[in-house]
């Protein structure tokens, strides 16, 4: 395929206001660079005809691909199709088949007014992406020189239907497929990566590599363009064996989203369980594995401690403990996870106590975080500096990676703390 440039165009004036956060820009990105395409410029604009005209002028002055998010729906402020028919000299006609979808989506349940069909009109000639997560379809087309698709703007019918849709239909417009696999790293920064390879990735053409940073951990995307999948998996193989070689123990995982989605099947494999007693996380830990379908085989409870005194009361650490070094400690990460895993019957503990901010104890810095895990006759601690500048959910996250990757190091026979 080649390198087309591309740009999102998000459209809403709830964007603009702050109202909504735009992640759809964020996702068809990410799925995008899956694929081998780079996004070059992201735009928002408001619910207002002229200044969308405006920005398809631009678009088509520097874009090959333009990707429209939201205006699709049924109010008199989705205005997506039909400037964007209008820009591309297209009369919008409508979809017999996607009129009577609407009617039997609407009818069963919903009262239902004229408007609601108008998100069957459609650019005469396109390619229909029928909406199987709501009502309006989007649509993609072929004018002007230009590609063009319309998706609509709720997260979860935008990003479902352009994974169904819009990647086959972009991946359709060569005779070559892209193929990508992410390496996950935890313990080493994107500019480290990046550092590492530089010489090499500047040297790469087909396969191709690329860091890219996570919020709490980082990537390595490596891609490769051919005639066949299988012929595009050879070719990456031995940059993949060599990128493992080169980073180690720090890679946790290929091609998944967060490190707990790989600490569940080690802990399956061995039958093992864990619990944790959580402070600053706030139970954050517990929520990320049980948001795994599964997680009842290997994740007993957990408690979040806050105070003091429910540390004391519902775990037993010793108040005396909690005077002499403070709440946010070793001693007490250590107690908290060896406390905790007796109290359950898990095989392994773990304990996290910190400071996630804006205040401080008079004695830690923000950003100050111990986290321990314990299993039978042996428990580890982490201590961890994340920096007062630092946001809230990134010191809880962060803590969170370094609770499962513990426990990553220790299943897999590595050292728990290097």
């Amino acid at each position: 395929m080649r390198q087309y440039v591309t740009e999102i165009l998000s459209v809403g004036t709830e964007l603009l206001l702050g109202h909504v956060t735009n992640t759809d820009a964020r996702d068809v990105s990410e799925l995008l660079s899956r694929i081998g395409i780079n996004v070059k410029y992201h735009t928002v604009v408001g619910d207002n005809p002229q200044r969308l005209r405006d920005c398809v002028a631009i678009a088509r002055q520097r874009a090959d691909i333009l990707i429209t998010t939201g205006g699709l729906g049924p109010t008199c402020d989705d205005l997506t199709k039909q400037i964007l028919a209008e820009c591309f000299g297209l009369r919008l006609v409508e979809n017999e088949a996607e009129k009577q979808g609407l009617y039997e989506y609407i009818r069963g349940g919903r009262r239902y007014t004229p408007n609601n069909f108008t998100q069957a009109l459609l650019p005469e000639g396109c390619t229909v992406f029928h909406n199987n997560w709501g009502t309006a379809p989007g649509c993609a087309f072929e004018a002007a020189g230009k590609i063009v698709l319309m998706l609509p703007g709720p997260p979860n019918e935008c990003v479902p239907m352009f994974r169904a849709y819009g990647i086959p239909y972009l991946q359709s417009l060569s005779d070559e497929l892209i193929v990508s696999h992410s390496v996950r790293i935890f313990g080493m920064g994107e500019s480290a990566v990046d550092d590492l390879f530089a010489e090499e990735m500047n040297a790469m053409q087909n396969p191709t590599m690329a860091p890219y940073a996570k919020e709490c951990d980082c990537l390595l995307q490596i891609t490769a363009k051919a005639h066949t999948e299988a012929e595009a998996e050879e070719m990456m193989a031995p940059v993949i064996r060599h990128v493992k070689e080169k980073l180690g123990d720090v890679v946790y995982g290929m091609d998944v989203e967060s490190i707990e989605e790989v600490v569940l099947p080690l802990l399956k494999e061995r039958g093992l369980h864990f619990a944790a007693a959580e402070s600053c996380t706030g139970g954050d830990v517990a929520r990320r594995i049980t948001d795994i379908p599964g997680a009842s085989a290997v994740f007993l409870g957990g408690c979040v401690t806050y105070t003091n005194e429910v540390k004391a009361r519902l775990l037993g650490i010793d108040p005396e403990l909690i005077e002499r070094y403070g709440a946010v400690s070793e001693p007490v990460a250590r107690q908290m996870a060896e406390r905790v895993r007796i109290l359950t019957g898990a095989e392994i503990g773990l304990g996290l106590t910190g400071l996630a901010g804006p205040d401080g104890d008079g004695v830690n810095e923000v950003g100050t975080v111990f986290v321990a895990m314990a299993v039978e006759g042996q428990t580890w601690v982490r201590e961890l500096h994340l920096g007062a500048f630092r946001t809230r959910s990134f010191i809880r996250r962060m803590a969170g990676n370094h609770a499962y990757d513990m426990m990553r190091r220790w299943l897999t026979g590595l050292q728990v703390n290097r």
